[in-house]
């Protein structure tokens, strides 16, 4: 299958996109074509491990990749000693018509790890088939998870090197530990003073940097991304949209064929954006149910037509959703605009230039049908969290709150009872400090994460994983610092 990109031209094959990350004028890379599942690849699914899941789905796309090597790429990846429960992306019954995907059992507690566990052996491959003998130079942006999952990924793999940067005071505590501990030889974290969004512009304008790229020529290095921006963090989650599905059929939850809702927590659009892909190949979803924090340009978005980044941005205790650019979002605009090239580069530079741009009534329509979006804010995310706990004895962290929270309006607003599926997207103890406040109804934060953690398994009897347990012994490695501007400067200075 071909990739072109979202700003018109460069077509490119499945291993080339993945190695590049980002088309040269800027774009992201999109299949040329939605590969269809049918109806008995889908049944089928429901005797498969998750891995034999992966495989299938990332065939569709993956053309130039043999199926024996994808076969044993996602056996790596998704393994018993890289994912602590057995199902990889268990799906848990909170009611007959609610339940919950888990995509926090993997080494870092987050959803990245679906993709990020992945992407490295993809991107060694990729390398491989297209000649190339540099080192491959992973850039990412991180507004929380994305950070450790790639670093978790990338480290110590021959022949790469992983630098992170995370906005300073934009994080959890354990987001941040996470991060600054991580060993390996291969691996950089660099905090940039400022939000996830300035991070993320910075991480764009050195892929497009000519001067920067010679530089890194120089030093025998080639770039790519791990972030959302590459193709190859989009098609490993795909995959779980496709595994939940086959999870409630077989669990009795829905008959084959039957239509279900997912509701999202959202902030780079990357998740919600797998869910549309797997439905356009087939899998029976009735609406992708959009949930924003405070930061709400998406709820916006799509209740008006219009994306404007003239907001306030707000720190909320959903950090990783403290997004005013969400990336992704490119990739259905793309679809919106009839796959006009032309007109996308025109939004992106409105949006660039002027902070805004407009898709019209008729596009904002065909939005509709598909999606619904409503958003929370801290208030809303701390009662959730109390709320789900007391009703269902489950404990969700605040970005999986957001979506529980819109879950419930989007019920009321539009009386459909059709099976809906929250996706869970961290560990509660990623951010143990506002759960526990949230349990207790307190504004009390408890400031030390480990001490919040430990009274939080004592409260809720769910046991603290050992990735939060282990951090506290671990000795901080990373401590670089920069300005916004001085991001370049600073990837040279690490990779020196």
């Amino acid at each position: 299958m071909s990739f072109f990109s979202s700003r018109g031209g460069s077509c490119v094959t499945a291993s080339q996109a993945i190695l590049q990350g980002l088309a040269p004028n800027g774009g992201l890379y999109v299949p040329a074509m939605f590969p269809t599942v049918s109806g008995a690849d889908l049944a089928v699914m429901g005797s498969m491990s998750y891995p034999q899941r992966a495989a299938l789905i990332l065939r569709q796309y993956l053309e130039d990749f043999s199926p024996a090597e994808i076969e044993q790429d996602v056996a790596a990846a998704y393994g018993a000693d890289r994912f602590r429960d057995p199902a990889v992306a268990p799906v848990r019954k909170l009611d007959d018509s609610t339940f919950v995907l888990e995509l926090f059992h993997g080494p870092t507690l987050a959803f990245k790890d679906m993709a990020l566990q992945l992407l490295p052996h993809l991107i060694r491959r990729s390398a491989e088939k297209n000649g190339e003998t540099r080192e491959v130079s992973i850039l990412v942006a991180t507004s929380g998870d994305t950070g450790k999952a790639a670093l978790e990924g990338f480290r110590d793999v021959p022949g790469t090197s992983c630098t992170v940067f995370y906005p300073l005071e934009g994080v959890s505590d354990v987001q941040k530990l996470q991060m600054v501990t991580t060993a390996g030889a291969n691996t950089h974290v660099i905090a940039v003073r400022g939000n996830f969004d300035d991070a993320q512009t910075g991480v764009k304008e050195l892929f497009s940097s000519e001067a920067f790229a010679e530089k890194m020529r120089e030093k025998g290095r080639v770039l790519s991304s791990a972030n959302s921006i590459n193709f190859g963090r989009l098609v490993p989650q795909i995959v779980y949209y496709f595994s939940a599905y086959a999870d409630l059929v077989k669990q009795g939850a829905v008959r084959m064929g039957d239509p279900v809702n997912f509701c999202v927590p959202t902030g780079n659009f990357g998740d919600i954006l797998a869910g549309y892909y797997a439905r356009n190949m087939g899998l029976p979803v009735n609406r992708l149910i959009c949930a924003s924090n405070r930061n709400n340009v998406l709820t916006d978005f799509f209740n008006t037509g219009i994306y404007s980044t003239h907001r306030t941005f707000f720190r909320t205790i959903s950090p990783s959703m403290d997004i005013l650019v969400s990336s992704n979002l490119e990739r259905l605009l793309y679809e919106a605009a009839d796959r006009d090239g032309e007109l996308i580069a025109t939004w992106m530079r409105q949006l660039k230039e002027c902070g805004s741009f407009s898709v019209g009534e008729q596009r904002l329509d065909w939005l509709g049908s598909m999606f619904w979006a409503e958003c929370a804010d801290d208030k809303d995310t701390l009662a959730e969290i109390r709320n789900r706990y007391l009703q269902d004895h489950y404990l969700t962290d605040p970005h999986t709150a957001v979506a529980g929270h819109v879950l419930r309006e989007y019920r009321k607003a539009r009386n459909d009872q059709t099976p809906t599926v929250i996706v869970a997207t961290a560990s509660p103890y990623k951010f143990a400090a506002d759960v526990l406040r949230a349990l207790k109804n307190t504004e009390e934060r408890e400031p030390d994460a480990f001490a919040a953690s430990e009274e939080l398994e004592r409260m809720t009897g769910v046991p603290m994983p050992d990735q939060v347990q282990g951090l506290r012994d671990l000795p901080v490695r990373h401590r670089r610092e920069c300005e916004k501007t001085g991001m370049a400067e600073a990837v040279l200075a690490e990779l020196a």
